[in-house]
């Protein structure tokens, strides 16, 4: 059974910095892209950031370049997203993604993966 679970969400006070993980197991990924999405209460999930299976080729939502970093470790299956200079705008459940086949397919569109983590809730306060 394939899994994807998320962890390091939290509190925090805007400005100030998180570190999300994503740990997959019942499969490697290591040959696929997986990405980053969120979603607010009342609003769709949008896109938040993705990375190819060599972490190669990055992709960030306008909203979060130059402040969030995705990553991973192949070897532990395992992929993160560094989030710093948090906003309250930031607040909201990250979802990661894996997409089931090689290729990046397109990044940024929901429909390109197809395993889903339960979700981590990240709360930026001003």
């Amino acid at each position: 059974q394939v899994q994807l679970v998320e962890s390091g969400g939290g509190l925090v006070q805007a400005g100030g910095s998180l570190r999300l993980s994503c740990a997959a197991s019942g499969r490697t990924f290591s040959r696929n892209a997986m990405g980053w999405f969120r979603q607010a209460p009342g609003k769709e999930r949008e896109f938040v950031a993705a990375l190819s299976w060599n972490g190669g080729a990055t992709y960030y939502a306008d909203s979060v370049k130059g402040r969030f970093t995705i990553s991973r470790d192949n070897a532990k299956n395992t992929v993160y997203l560094q989030m710093s200079s948090l906003k309250p705008e930031d607040t909201a459940a990250y979802y990661c993604a894996a997409r089931g086949i090689v290729g990046l397919g397109t990044p940024n569109s929901r429909n390109g993966y197809n395993y889903w983590g339960q979700g981590t809730q990240v709360t930026v306060f001003s």
